[in-house]
């Protein structure tokens, strides 16, 4: 961003769409603890057109369920594609959070084997990862009970789901993808290179080496962006989502102001959507792998 001039200030909320919004909202409310917003979602805040939106609340975070009659998800896309993006959701007790989700239908794991426990090297959570009823990726992240951000440290939680961590997004070059997302005022606020056999149970990815790169906003606060590269996979190119394609999560993050709106879509002319709207409502944009960002002034 230009000197002076306010880049990114937060990430307001995650974007899916869902053939049927209403519907999958019930799983995510009966199955992983959100709640109802309670004001209807403004008009646009989709990133495209005004359809249908159920606004859910997880903690302090928001996921918008809006209506699409796009591509259905396509399948069992593994973590190292680029149509690959998961949520990410902090729970405070992984076997109870697990227990819950269990009873519910529809549902289908990632990982292989349940909950896994990564080494200190990868961090020492304790992740799971799964599919909602319509096929997007998500994740259970535990912290280690000595080791739990100042975020997530939430002792009069009444649910076993606190909020969203983080969109994990896969990329093909880390610093490229890192430099790009330096450009809105992101800064890398950790890295660590995942492998062995606990990020295979986790991932369902034989054999995978993973780097991860976490991506912070100014104020640190949740929710982040985090990079996930995996190193000695075939080239992939770069997502060819249409916005309103079930698979097709958006990330929106609210600008400086609206002149910061401006100076990241001139800075991006080439991902700008090119029949996107430029004006208060935002700005729709790809990153360099093809992932959706709707950039919102203020």
């Amino acid at each position: 961003m230009t000197a002076g001039r306010p880049g990114a200030r937060r990430l307001v909320r995650f974007g899916l769409n869902s053939a049927d919004p209403e519907r999958l909202a019930g799983f995510y409310r009966e199955a992983l603890g959100f709640t109802d917003v309670g004001v209807p979602a403004e008009p646009g805040s989709a990133g495209f057109a005004a359809v249908r939106t159920v606004a859910l609340r997880l903690g302090d975070q928001r996921l918008d369920l809006t209506a699409s009659a796009g591509r259905p998800y396509p399948g069992d896309v593994p973590g190292f594609s680029p149509l690959f993006q998961h949520c990410a959701i902090i729970v405070a007790d992984m076997a109870a959070a697990h227990a819950r989700l269990s009873v519910h239908p529809g549902w289908r794991p990632i990982s292989t084997a349940g909950p896994v426990r990564l080494p200190a090297s990868s961090g020492g959570v304790t992740a799971f990862k799964f599919r909602d009823p319509e096929g997007h990726p998500l994740e259970f992240l535990a912290f280690p009970p000595d080791a739990v951000p100042a975020a997530w440290r939430r002792p009069d939680a009444r649910d076993v789901c606190l909020g969203l961590d983080h969109s994990a997004i896969s990329v093909a070059d880390t610093a490229r993808s890192a430099a790009f997302y330096a450009s809105l005022c992101l800064h890398v606020a950790s890295r660590s290179l995942n492998a062995g056999p606990e990020q295979a149970r986790l991932d369902a990815v034989a054999d995978p080496t993973v780097e991860v790169t976490g991506l912070a906003f100014p104020d640190g606060r949740p929710p982040h962006v985090e990079l996930l590269c995996y190193r000695g996979r075939p080239p992939q190119p770069a997502s060819d989502l249409a916005i309103d394609d079930v698979a097709a999560t958006r990330l929106v993050i609210a600008m400086g102001d609206e002149a910061a709106v401006r100076a990241a879509c001139a800075a991006h002319a080439g991902r700008l959507v090119p029949d996107g709207p430029v004006a208060r409502s935002g700005a729709l944009l790809r990153d360099p792998d093809g992932h959706w960002l709707w950039l919102t002034a203020g």
